[in-house]
């Protein structure tokens, strides 16, 4: 490895270093913040002591798990077949140890900066107004951001750099033989996180929604109190579901999806190493950590001007957070590119193209990520028409409702779809192949301040809870109610990036997939059709299967928040039965109850859509071999992708559509009833089965490349038989 390169991931390295050093500052000065008012801290208290209780116990459930896996991967390692694969051996299975553990870290520390800003942030609202508290509710959120990148960022360089510098002592000093095979062991990283982050995500999502869902049906409905009033049983479960659910594991989520892209554009990247003719350097390689670095860099300047000043307008300020990462990683991803692809020769090329195209790709992603941010804010906020419609078809009952947010999730594919493939094709013709994984990159670089600006979303609304649990005067909710709104859209935003970058990292994992197993040579083989190499029926029925393992998947997600969410109904109506003064407010509700029964429902219940995602590409790798996996993995990727946007999007236009109600007065109305009923169908879309699509694609696409080397031979049950 040249010196440059050496000085390049060095420098990498101490950016990741310095954002975890700078996330801790911020943690310590919101705790040094003192809440005023003892109701608001005590009853944050209950909700800091549950989120903590069930992460130790989700941890004990997952850690067992990461280590089977881990010593399966050791014993890949010595079969024949995958002595080439990527991500097995002892060496990955170090690496796919330490992403689990940095992804649940990233969940960690995150919901501990939550259960300690939204206090805060309640109290600020209290004390000084809706300036104070954005400012606390934001630095909240740039804790949980900066963590993600860092963490993230200085894991996967950290062992990037010790596994080449270990392969490159012992091989010679062959330095591109040993970035080779370092960028292989590394998927392992990848992997880890990505297991946590599905069970964090289905863990989480299945606790805060079937909190919530019993939370509106026995308290808004039934009973005619809010669900964040104190005589609602579920109340303080509800609030540990935002922390478990929409921090902790929307951390390890994005988490995952920060270093998938990443590991993709590097698999990418080797792939060119083997197959090109030209000679190539290992830059390419290292290009997207480099652009990983420069993004972290620049999200931590837009946290630094947001937090200078105290801003009045919600949705502007997290904007403007947002343009402000955003050009600078343009700038700096420019002279990158025109500087670092270049040599004594000239620029590298690459497949016929030239290596400042670079740039184009990652704007491709950048743009795109804007666009489809912007799509969902269309499609989510109560500024624009369609939750307005959905409000006023509230006005004719629960079906209109229901019917109208359906109708508005699934016409928000339309534009997103539209968006998604423009990126693809901008980015492919930049850079080909490769120039998909860097608009994967490009579009997460700035996921430090974008996750900030998602973080502050669940912040907002447990601050509104205390705020409502506390007795705090009505004008404090109106502030944490009008934060909260702008947090729905900033989070349906922040899934809007999820998903986009999901399908980018999913592509270029799916296209080096097809390369490492042979299967892209087979269906190019012929030149009168391109399908004449590839044995059709496997392809078709991998294609099928996968259109169908979404939906199979969220119907699972789904039917495990409503099984959770019955106990819970029948828990809190058994409380107010048996204790009449709950409700006459002379008696304390039994809080640890309900927390208890979120808890085990969802420990128990993400098992087995865990198991489904991990076991159905290597039942389908071996069943129907190559082609079928290959189509498996299109297959799920389309319907993935729609699944995702569709569930964002119309659980948050029914959320705010809600709100937007209860903001023009309406609250208690018949149409109020139905958007609470519209709000409650879509929580489990928008918060457990939608944000689990991405990590599904993208850890079936990763379980594929590892199997990939063993099924270039053509193995399978299929030929077998076929052949017999």
């Amino acid at each position: 490895m040249e010196k440059v390169n050496i000085i390049l991931l060095a420098c990498v390295l101490l950016i990741a270093a310095i954002t975890i050093g700078y996330v801790f500052l911020i943690y310590h000065k919101i705790k040094r913040i003192k809440v005023v008012n003892a109701n608001v801290a005590n009853n944050a208290e209950y909700i800091r002591s549950g989120a903590i209780t069930f992460l130790k116990r989700e941890f004990k459930i997952i850690v067992p798990f990461i280590l089977i896996i881990a010593v399966v991967f050791i014993g890949l390692g010595f079969i024949p077949a995958f002595k080439q694969a990527e991500g097995v051996g002892w060496e990955s299975a170090i690496c796919f140890i330490v992403g689990a553990a940095f992804s649940a870290l990233a969940g960690l520390v995150g919901m501990l900066s939550a259960t300690n800003a939204n206090s805060r942030t309640a109290d600020a609202a209290n004390e000084a107004g809706l300036p104070r508290a954005l400012h606390v509710a934001f630095s909240g959120g740039a804790v949980l951001g900066l963590c993600v990148v860092g963490f993230g960022l200085i894991g996967l360089t950290g062992l990037f750099f010790a596994a080449y510098g270990i392969i490159n002592a012992t091989n010679g000093g062959n330095s591109i033989d040993a970035v080779l095979e370092a960028s292989h062991i590394i998927t392992g990283y990848g992997l880890g996180c990505s297991m946590v982050a599905l069970f964090g995500r289905v863990g989480g999502g299945i606790y805060t929604k079937c909190a919530d869902v019993g939370a509106d049906i026995v308290g808004k409905i039934e009973a005619d109190i809010d669900e964040d009033d104190a005589r609602n049983p579920a109340t303080i479960a509800d609030n540990v579901g935002d922390n478990v659910g929409d921090i902790a594991g929307m951390s390890s989520d994005l988490c995952e999806s920060y270093v998938g892209s990443i590991v993709s554009a590097m698999t990418l990247a080797t792939v060119f190493l083997q197959q090109s003719k030209l000679n190539l350097d290992v830059r390419l390689v290292i290009f997207p950590l480099a652009l990983a670095g420069l993004g972290i860099v620049a999200s931590i300047i837009s946290v630094l001007i947001i937090r200078l000043r105290e801003w009045k307008d919600p949705q502007k300020t997290l904007d403007i957070a947002t343009y402000i990462a955003v050009g600078i990683v343009v700038v700096a991803a420019t002279f990158l590119s025109l500087f670092y692809l270049k040599d004594g020769s000239g620029f590298m090329n690459v497949e016929g193209h030239a290596a400042p195209w670079a740039i184009g790709a990652v704007a491709a992603g950048l743009a795109c990520g804007i666009a489809v941010g912007k799509i969902a804010e269309i499609y989510t906020s109560s500024d624009y028409k369609t939750v307005k419609n959905i409000a006023k078809e509230s006005e004719t009952g629960h079906a209109t409702n229901i019917i109208s947010g359906f109708a508005s999730g699934m016409k928000s594919t339309c534009a997103t779809m539209i968006a998604l493939a423009l990126g693809v094709i901008v980015a492919y013709f930049c850079f080909g192949i490769y120039g998909i994984g860097l608009a994967a990159v490009g579009m997460l670089s700035t996921a430090g301040i974008t996750i900030s600006v998602d973080g502050y979303g669940p912040i907002s609304d447990n601050a509104g809870g205390l705020a409502q649990m506390s007795g705090l005067r009505p004008e404090v909710r109106e502030i944490t109610d009008h934060l909260d709104a702008v947090g729905n859209t900033t989070a349906a935003v922040g899934k809007g990036f999820c998903t986009g970058s999901a399908t980018f990292t999913a592509l270029a994992l799916v296209l080096s997939f097809g390369q490492v197993s042979g299967l892209i040579e087979d269906i190019t083989a012929s030149n009168t059709s391109t399908m004449m190499s590839v044995d059709v029926t496997p392809f078709v029925i991998g294609i099928l299967i996968g259109a169908m393992i979404p939906f199979l998947f969220s119907s699972l997600v789904i039917n495990s928040v409503g099984k959770a969410a019955n106990k819970m109904v029948l828990e809190i109506r058994q409380q107010f039965k048996e204790h009449p003064g709950i409700l006459a407010g002379t008696e304390k509700p039994d809080y640890n109850r309900c927390i208890d029964i979120a808890t085990r429902a969802s420990l128990k219940e993400m098992i087995v859509p865990g198991v489904v995602a991990v076991v159905t590409p290597i039942l389908i790798g071996v069943l129907l071999g190559k082609e079928g996996l290959g189509a498996l993995l299109i297959g799920a990727l389309a319907s993935s992708v729609m699944l995702a946007i569709f569930m964002a999007n119309a659980g948050g236009a029914w959320d705010n559509a809600k709100k937007y109600i209860e903001q023009i007065g309406k609250k208690g109305t018949d149409a109020h009833h139905a958007a609470v009923t519209g709000d409650t169908v879509g929580d489990p879309l928008k918060d457990t089965a939608g944000p689990t699509m991405d990590i599904l694609i993208k850890l079936m696409s990763v379980i594929a490349l590892i199997m990939a080397p063993m099924l270039r031979s053509g193995f399978s049950l299929w030929n077998i038989i076929v052949n017999l």
